[in-house]
This record gives structure tokens, C-alpha cells and sequence, in this order.
């Protein structure tokens, strides 16, 4: 996957790449050995690509995880499950292409994923609607857990968009009802959820999907009741504070993790998912793993009683 957008903050790392790439060149066309040079760059070039990407503030994450080359939902199940099978329609309405969802195996064991689903290009974010689901994409999701929960499948949901579709249709046909459904459907499941934070998690349309026994997260990601750019127009009347929200609404991983809003970082590969998705893919399946075990030896009692806890928890104060 080609990777043409390059961060301000990267441009360091690509300046000393091209001039790796210019003394091999160089070394080539004139039968030189600069083999030490040429590694001793690599060297400095290995060190600064991990310094900066260790270091990166919250806006910086934000960037990254909006890169246009970050894996979508549809190519991370292709690399993370075994036949999947879509499944269409809220038996309501109609289909919602932003939303899709259905069977697929995880280790040889059937499973329901589901998942918000954006463009790759200008055309299929138009067909996606940007992944913004309409409520109907929600209802084919509650359709979708409901139908797992009868057969005995493990629900994981995939999270990566801004909010539900904000429209006055969307409005009209019932979105904040829809949300509330899959909030309190996914949170009664009595089977197995894991829910995983793999770009964007906005507002309620990510809310409605995140109800998991474990919410696991990619380091990159991000998790927050508004954008940093809605967060700015209401304090500021402008989207030109962006950056300072950011910080401020404590919406990485580590911020998350540490509030216990989260249970686990997925490492990303260095640089962010977009640099490798099969290594991202895998360090998923083995999260996915372990934490399916664990909840498998659950009874169904006990995952609904402990999903519960885990939401009732959030928040709390502790005393000082």
C-alpha cells in the first residue's frame, strides 16, 4: 500500500531516508563501497524514526490516525478472519453501506463482526456516506447481535468513525433511539464482546459499538465524546483550537488506558498501522486471542454480570 502523504512531523524522517537512498545510488553508479556510511545513517535514521513516533502529542495521533492510507474495516477483517460473509439490511428500511457486519471465523470458530465502514477513494466514501451510519445501519447491527446471541457466537465490533450521521433524515428515521438500542442491546449480550478501537471512536456512533466485555484500542487510535475540532467550536466559536482540545479531552490510548476507559493498547507497527497491515492484522488476531479465551470461560451470567460492572465503574472518583 502506497504511502504518498507525509506529516509535518515525519518530513525529518524522509529527509534522511532520500539521503540513504541518494548514497546508494551514488555508491552504485560509481562501484563505491559506502557501506558504513550508508549504515551508519540507517542507524541514526532507525533511532529518530523511534524517537519521534514515542513521542507524538495527542493532535500528532489524531493526524496519523486520520492518514488516508490506514487500513479500513473491510481490509482489516480480510486479514484478521476467515471467510467472512456480509450479511445486508436492518429489515426495516433499507441497507446502509457505512455500516457493514456479518459471519466470519476467527481460529476456525464462527464470529460476528461488525463494523463501521469508510471510503478508500472520493467514490466510495460517497457510496459509504463517508462512514457516518445512518440508523438503519445501526438496527442491521442490532440485528446482527441479536442473531449471534441465539446461535452462540462471540460479537466483535471493529470502531473507526467520527459520529453517526448527523442529517435531518438520519433524524427523521430515528438515530439517537437506534443508538440507544445498540448501546443496551450489545450491553445484555449474554455471549462473549470485545470491542476494538481501531481509528477514530466519535461520540455515540461509537458508543453504540463499543458495549464490549474488554475494549481493547490501537496505540494510534482515538476514543472521545466529540472531535477535537466540534470541541473547539463550541468552548472557542472556531475550529482553530483543534490541537489544545485534543490534549485537553484526554482521548489517546495511554490516557485512556490509564483512566481504565480501555483495557488494553494494541501496539501499532512503527510509523502506524498504514506502514504494515498484515503486522497490524496479527497484532490484532493475537489480542483477540487471548482475551476470547478468557471470556469463553465465562458463563453467561457472569458476561453479562461483568460487562455491567465494567461500565457502571466508569467515571468513579476515588476518594483521596
Amino acid at each position: 500500500m502506497g504511502n504518498t502523504l507525509i506529516l509535518e512531523f515525519e518530513k525529518p524522517i524522509v529527509e534522511l531516508e532520500k539521503r540513504i537512498e541518494e548514497l546508494k545510488i551514488f555508491a552504485r553508479e560509481r562501484d563505491l563501497d559506502l557501506s558504513d556510511e550508508i549504515n551508519n545513517l540507517q542507524v541514526r535514521c532507525d533511532k529518530l524514526k523511534r524517537d519521534i513516533y514515542s513521542s507524538l502529542n495527542s493532535w500528532q495521533r489524531i493526524q496519523l490516525v486520520r492518514h488516508p492510507q490506514r487500513p479500513t474495516a473491510l481490509e482489516l477483517i480480510d486479514l484478521i478472519f476467515d471467510d467472512f460473509f456480509e450479511m445486508h439490511g436492518d429489515r426495516l428500511f433499507g441497507e446502509d453501506s457505512a455500516m457493514i457486519g456479518g459471519i466470519a471465523l476467527f481460529k476456525g470458530e464462527p464470529v460476528t463482526v461488525i463494523a463501521p465502514q469508510k471510503g478508500r477513494d472520493t467514490k466510495e466514501n460517497i457510496e459509504r456516506n463517508f462512514g457516518l451510519p445512518h440508523p438503519e445501519g445501526y438496527r442491521k447491527a442490532i440485528r446482527l447481535m441479536k442473531q449471534a446471541e441465539k446461535f452462540g457466537r462471540p460479537v466483535i465490533t471493529l470502531v473507526d468513525v467520527v459520529g453517526a450521521y448527523p442529517g435531518i433524515a438520519a433524524e427523521e428515521r430515528g438515530q439517537g433511539p437506534a443508538i440507544a438500542e445498540a448501546i443496551t442491546v450489545m450491553g445484555s449480550l449474554q455471549v462473549p464482546t470485545i470491542a476494538i478501537i481501531t481509528g477514530e471512536g466519535g461520540s455515540g456512533g461509537a458508543l453504540a459499538l463499543a458495549m464490549g466485555n474488554r475494549v481493547l484500542m490501537l496505540e494510534n487510535a482515538y476514543y472521545s465524546v466529540i472531535s477535537p475540532e466540534s470541541a473547539s467550536i463550541i468552548l472557542y466559536k472556531n475550529d482553530q483550537h483543534a490541537k489544545e482540545a485534543a490534549e485537553a479531552l484526554k482521548i489517546t490510548s495511554r490516557d485512556l488506558l490509564e483512566m481504565h476507559v480501555i483495557d488494553e493498547i494494541i501496539p501499532e507497527p512503527l510509523g502506524g498501522a498504514h506502514k504494515d497491515p498484515k503486522q497490524m492484522a496479527n497484532l490484532v488476531k493475537e489480542a483477540l486471542d487471548r482475551n476470547l479465551s478468557i471470556l469463553k470461560a465465562l458463563s453467561k451470567e457472569e458476561l453479562v454480570a461483568s460487562r455491567y460492572e465494567r461500565f457502571r465503574v466508569l467515571g468513579a472518583i476515588a476518594a483521596q
